[in-house]
């Protein structure tokens, strides 16, 4: 073919959208170190500029960018496996100047002006001048896809070309949180985002119903990246992984939009990562809700194929077990990370709010504690009163927690079967009649083999542990019997055998449901993604009884 089929058939690989060139653009200016992006489109005239701060390029730079394949990130076969760079092949510069006209301007550190440099179709230099500007560069690209009529003609419409954009300058925002962002559209702003240390200070900005406080965020070094005896010892990057999610009874999605992975500052599509996300969450969400989730991948240069797609939107890793392993693992710690949310209850201020008798107690339905006095157990809230035979209330260091008993209670039961799931012998066996076939297969799956006991009827002679003594057994047993995993039938047990609402509670039981409850790894959320606890802070009580008011010192403090 001639080089220009040749130049245009890849540039329709690399620019197929002003999504697209966003892309290439911004991804330039963040590997030229920039730290403040301003973006401007005229998406009606197809015209896109980016303008940076980062190291701009030479003279000489200048007028080779945008031949085909000129890069200065690589230069030899064996850089392929060494990528350090969001942009290495050369291409994007070139195919927007097939698709469009394209003009930079650049003024390298300690040099004495910018040069402003236009491009032929080929990617030649055609008009070289001095320019003044700050150091940084320019990009303009004008009349996108002009000798393209019928790529022009196709293009989504202009509110879906700037929610595309939009989903563009987020992605880099999240894996690149220190970098100031500004954008317009046409002389109007549009999107403005201001840096920060971590991810956590960029999900506000991008979902207004999300604060700070709604998230967790915390960083985890790869185990095998640890010793001298390894293939990341001479590595530039910290292997491991950054991982960023919301708090399961705080804020949930209607669809799996925010589970986002990161690797080496670019978000990508890696599935089996996304799902480690999502069963990571499996029982702390409600049903047919998601997670907000972002997990950013810190990853050896040779673990990287980046050759898989001209957009690198996804790639191939080395050792993805490993890291989906690893991703999975940090999830489930970050969720269960509640000491600092529960205080300490060494800490916690001697406040005798309600002087009760202290009689000893246990659940009447499971024995989980372990026979210590209350006052001797670990947990940072003190149970105070029990509401409407419902709620616990309870004091902790900086104001007051309501706690529902029988939600509670379901989460201490499912993760005790989860740890000691066992099947007793029944002394007298439960005959069930009228199942289905799907419903003795999956008593089968359970450990629980039906035995034929006459016409449309059959025995079962073991059961789980907490159900044995029940006079709901068979309803039980039944119920079990209708599907799911043994996940699910773990999550079935703990809601039937947890304390019910409307049940009394003498004040040592409701500290002993408590502690269990704190020591749980998901203490946020019930197996069926219900919210447990609702806090109410001192700062909170304060506001509302305008304590910071001054009345006068007669009227108290």
């Amino acid at each position: 073919m001639p080089g220009e089929v040749i130049h245009s058939i890849a540039a329709g690989e690399v620019i197929d959208s002003l999504a697209a060139v966003v892309r290439e653009l911004i991804e330039n200016a963040i590997d030229a170190q920039a730290t403040h992006i301003t973006l401007a489109l005229w998406p009606d005239q197809g015209r896109v500029q980016v303008a940076d701060n980062g190291t701009a390029m030479a003279l000489e730079n200048l007028h080779q960018a945008a031949i085909p394949h000129s890069t200065s990130k690589i230069r030899t076969q064996a850089d392929l496996w060494q990528v350090n760079s969001l942009g290495f092949r050369g291409e994007a510069l070139h195919s927007l100047a097939q698709v469009a006209q394209l003009e930079i301007c650049s003024r390298a550190p300690g040099a004495e002006s910018g040069w402003r440099v236009t491009y032929s179709a080929q990617g030649e230099p055609l008009e070289t001048v001095p320019a003044a500007l700050a150091q940084g560069t320019v990009v303009t690209v004008t009349d996108l896809f002009g000798v393209w009529p019928a790529r022009r003609e196709r293009l989504p419409t202009l509110p879906r070309q700037l929610s595309q954009v939009q989903r563009v300058i987020h992605h880099c925002a999240l894996a690149h949180p220190t970098v100031t962002w500004a954008v317009q559209v046409g002389d109007r702003p549009w999107l403005a985002i201001t840096p920060s240390p971590t991810a956590q200070g960029i999900v506000p900005q991008l979902l207004r119903a999300v604060s700070e406080s709604d998230l967790q965020d915390g960083w985890q070094a790869a185990p095998w990246a640890k010793g001298k005896a390894n293939s990341l010892e001479n590595c530039p990057l910290k292997a491991g992984i950054y991982s960023l999610i919301g708090l399961p009874d705080r804020c949930h999605r209607p669809r799996p939009d925010w589970v986002k992975v990161a690797v080496n500052g670019r978000v990508v599509t890696v599935p089996e990562l996304e799902q480690g996300i999502l069963n990571a969450f499996r029982h702390t969400l409600p049903r047919h809700r998601y997670p907000l989730a972002f997990v950013h991948l810190t990853v050896p240069p040779s673990y990287i194929d980046w050759n898989r797609r001209s957009d690198k939107s996804t790639l191939y890793l080395h050792r993805l077990d490993e890291w989906t392993a690893l991703c999975q693992s940090h999830l489930e710690a970050l969720l269960g990370r509640h000491a600092a949310d529960l205080p300490d209850a060494s800490q916690q201020r001697v406040t005798q709010l309600l002087k009760t008798a202290e009689p000893s107690g246990s659940y009447g339905v499971a024995e989980l504690s372990d026979g210590l006095p209350y006052r001797e157990r670990p947990g940072g809230l003190r149970a105070i009163a029990q509401v409407h035979n419902r709620y616990i209330l309870a004091e902790q260091t900086d104001g007051l927690c309501l706690i529902e008993q029988h939600i509670a209670h379901e989460r201490v039961l499912y993760e005790r079967l989860q740890a000691q799931w066992q099947l007793v012998p029944l002394t007298t066996p439960v005959v069930l009649e009228g199942l289905r076939e799907k419903q003795l297969e999956q008593l089968e799956r359970l450990g629980l083999p039906p035995e034929e006991f006459g016409p449309n009827r059959w025995a079962i002679r073991e059961a789980p542990e907490p159900l044995c003594d029940r006079p709901d057994l068979p309803d039980a047993l039944l119920e079990l019997s209708l599907g799911g995993n043994l996940d699910t039938a773990q999550v079935a047990i703990a809601c039937r055998t947890a304390i019910r609402n409307g049940t009394p509670l003498d004040l040592a039981t409701l500290q002993t449901l408590l502690d269990d409850w704190q020591q749980t790894r998901n203490p946020r959320t019930c197996p069926h993604g219900r919210p447990i606890c609702l806090t109410l802070s001192e700062t909170s009580l304060a506001r509302f009884f305008r304590r910071s008011w001054m009345i006068g010192k007669s009227h108290g403090i």
